[in-house]
This record gives structure tokens, C-alpha cells and sequence, in this order.
């Protein structure tokens, strides 16, 4: 065995010398000069790789394998079975490294193609939103432009409309008025509900009688609380006929804090300081030819109307450039009678509209409403039992002012007016 190995390094290194000598010989005679030092190299070389060659053998060459005994051949081989075993290990190891790395690398690729695709992505959609926003941008100055040109023009007109119209947006602040506290009582007067709808700063309330029901007013409010206070009354009506009534206290809705919104109108005038003495047809019709007259700034007239809380009188003209001029003088001679003139006084006329109206509860003190009433006679007969028997001092009443009575099967509307008091009262 020794000698085969001998035999083999032998070749290999004639063959080395052989490959050596004919590149040396293959060399152009010029440069084998130069070439020398290389050549010593090379034999350098061929001698270290020899003595490398002579080392990884030695296992087949030691002293045990020199002997050439079978010993030493098993101990040679054992020993390459043991170098055999540890590179197919170290090879099962680089192999598994291997596909480590490439399952490594295999998953990078992957993380690669989507982070990449994930990429174009992101640009693609930021690409789509800056193109987004930038039409949002252009579409707000658009918006922004057009608006600045509407408040330009919405100024312009409303210049305008200052000038010329400036007497008509004399618009006055929301005036809020608390109306005074009057005591309200009933009278005896009864309405139809025409003028029910009307408002009227006079406390004339409406009250609805339910049926079955009286109102009685006392001239003492003394007395009313008297009878409120024994709540329930037997009224004897002869003839072994009695009945139970209830007396209850009269509660009303009364305002008590009006708010108006007013402004002037364009077309009416007040005109006030007016003569006592005139008559109120003839006071109209002079007005009337005063105001229609183009020389006293005035012009057609559509209607005139007289105040008669106020005694004042209201003129509408057909148009609506008339009443500033005659306002702005504010005094007017008009000639009532021949040959003599009174100087009237001419005001913007105010058109108000209520925008808050409170209410609250009022107590009548001398008036009581019985309940319970049956319908067991004729009204007139029934209703003068009653209010005999609330006269009687006996029966905790007493002298009655008014008294009204509503039978079964009727609707009634009782009209309560401002209580002014009597003399007697009043002291």
C-alpha cells in the first residue's frame, strides 16, 4: 500500500515538472530571462505543495504503515472513516446552513416583491390625494373668489339700499314693555267671541263659562272671600226643592310682559295735536285734501283712519315716497276752518310685531263661580232664586253687582273688564 502511494506522488510530481518545462519551453527566448525568478518561485511552490501532499498522507505513511502490517492498515483506515464521517457532518451542516439561506433569502425576496409592490402602492394613492387635494384647492379659491365677489356685490346693494331708503330701516330695538298689574272683574256683560282675536292693551278678557255654572260679582270683595271660604252653599228654591252649589275662585290668563319688534312703515303717517272741536268726518276729509296736495309735499290717498283711544289719526298714502317727506317736516298747517289754520303734527308711523307675550295668573276678588247648577227651572227663575240668596247677610253674602247664569246645554262668553274702584272703595 505504502508503495502505491509512493508510486502515485512520484507521478504527480514528474507530471508537475513535465506541465513546468513546457511552459517554460512554450516561453519566447526573450523573456526566459526575466522569467528566472518566477521559475524559482514556482519550484518554491512546487516543493511547499509537495511537502503539503506528503503531510495529508502521512496517515498512510507513518511509522505503524511503514511496517505494512494489517494493524496499521486497519488503524489507517479507521482513522479515514473517521475524517470521512466528520466531513459528510460538516457537509450535512453546510448543506442545512445552505437551505437555511436560501430559505432565508427566499423570504427576503418575498419581503422584497411586497415592500416593493406595497411601495408603488403608497406612491400610486399619495399620487391620487395630492391630485385630490389639488383640485379641493382650486375648487376652495374658486369658492373663495365667487364669495368675495357676492359680499362685494351683497355690499354694493345694501350701500345702496341705505341711500335711497335710509327712512325706512328706522328699525327701533326690541322694546320690552312689563304690562301693570289690574285687577279684572265681571260686569255682566257677555261677548259673541267676534272680537276675541283682537289685542288690546284695555284688560277686557274673555272667559269661556262652562255649563251648569254662574258667575257672581259682590260689591265687597270681603264678602267674596267669605263665600270662597264656606266652599259649598245650599240654596233652598221652595217647594221642598234644594240644591248643594260649590263656590270656587276665578282665575285668569292676564299678560304680563309684551315684546314687539316695530319699524316704520313706508307708506302711513300719524298725525296728531289735532282740534277738539272738529267733527270727526270733517276732521278726515280735511286731512285727506291737506295730504293729497303735491304743494304741502303730499300725494294720493288711499285711506285714513281715526285712533280713538289715542285721538289721533292714521293716513295712507298709494305710494310709498310720500310719508318722508312729510315726516321730516314733522309740522303741518292744515285749514280745518276758513280762513283759519291749526299746525298738526306728523310722525313715522310704526308697524309692530309681537315676538314674545307672556302670561300669568290673576285672582278676581270679587267675583265667585258656583258650579254644580242644575238645570231644575228656567233660567230667569233660577238665576234670580240664586242671586236673592246670595244677597242674604244670613247666608254670608251680600250686596251683588253682577250676576250671570249659564244652564245646561249652552255656551256662554263672560267679558271681565278692568275692577275700578268705587268711591266708597277708594276710601
Amino acid at each position: 500500500m505504502t508503495l502505491i502511494w509512493s508510486l502515485w506522488l512520484k507521478w504527480f510530481e514528474s507530471a508537475i515538472i513535465r506541465r513546468i518545462s513546457n511552459l517554460k519551453l512554450s516561453l519566447p527566448r526573450s523573456c526566459r530571462i526575466e522569467e528566472t525568478e518566477t521559475e524559482r518561485k514556482r519550484k518554491r511552490k512546487r516543493r511547499t505543495i509537495t511537502q503539503q501532499l506528503t503531510t495529508d498522507f502521512s496517515l498512510m505513511t507513518d511509522t505503524q504503515g511503514s511496517q505494512n502490517t494489517l494493524s496499521g492498515i486497519l488503524n489507517a483506515i479507521s482513522k479515514c472513516k473517521v475524517q470521512h464521517n466528520q466531513l459528510l457532518k460538516e457537509q450535512q451542516d453546510l448543506s442545512r446552513a445552505r437551505d437555511d439561506q436560501e430559505d432565508l433569502a427566499k423570504q427576503f425576496r418575498q419581503r422584497i416583491v411586497k415592500l416593493r409592490i406595497s411601495l408603488e402602492e403608497d406612491d400610486n394613492n399619495q399620487a391620487r390625494d395630492v391630485d385630490s387635494e389639488r383640485k379641493k384647492i382650486a375648487a376652495l379659491h374658486d369658492e373663495e373668489s365667487r364669495l368675495k365677489r357676492e359680499i362685494q356685490r351683497a355690499e354694493e346693494e345694501l350701500q345702496l339700499e341705505e341711500e335711497s331708503s335710509h327712512h325706512l330701516k328706522q328699525q327701533t330695538d326690541v322694546s320690552t314693555a312689563a304690562v301693570p298689574e289690574k285687577k279684572v272683574v265681571f260686569t255682566g256683560v257677555t261677548g259673541d267671541g267676534a272680537n276675541t282675536l283682537n289685542f288690546d292693551v284695555k284688560p277686557h278678557i274673555v272667559f269661556p263659562m262652562e255649563e251648569g255654572t254662574a258667575l257672581i260679582t259682590f260689591e265687597d270683595e270681603e264678602v267674596a272671600q267669605k263665600i270662597l271660604s264656606l266652599r259649598e252653599h245650599k240654596v233652598d228654591l221652595g217647594e221642598d226643592c234644594a240644591i248643594t252649589l260649590e263656590a270656587k275662585l276665578v282665575q285668569l290668563l292676564v299678560p304680563c310682559q309684551v315684546e314687539m319688534d316695530t319699524e316704520v312703515c313706508s307708506r302711513r303717517i300719524l298725525v296728531s295735536n289735532l282740534p277738539k272741536k272738529v267733527g270727526e268726518d270733517r276732521l278726515l276729509d280735511k286731512l285727506e285734501i291737506h295730504f293729497a296736495k303735491r304743494k304741502n309735499g303730499g300725494g294720493e290717498v288711499d285711506d285714513s283712519d281715526m285712533l280713538h283711544d289715542s285721538g289721533n289719526v292714521v293716513i295712507t298714502f298709494t305710494e310709498n315716497n310720500i310719508a318722508k317727506g312729510l315726516t321730516d317736516k314733522q309740522y303741518h298747517d292744515v285749514e280745518f276752518e276758513k280762513g283759519r289754520k291749526h299746525s298738526v303734527k306728523v310722525t313715522p308711523f310704526l308697524n309692530g310685531e309681537i315676538t314674545s307675550f307672556q302670561t300669568r295668573l290673576s285672582a278676581c276678588g270679587r267675583t265667585v263661580l258656583l258650579t254644580g247648577i242644575p238645570a231644575v227651572m228656567e233660567q230667569e227663575n233660577l238665576q234670580d232664586l240664586l242671586e236673592i240668596h246670595f244677597q242674604k247677610t244670613s247666608n254670608g253674602g251680600g250686596e251683588v253687582d253682577a250676576f250671570l247664569y249659564n244652564p245646561l246645554g249652552q255656551h256662554t262668553l263672560a267679558l271681565f273688564e278692568e275692577d275700578c274702584p268705587t268711591e266708597d272703595q277708594s276710601q
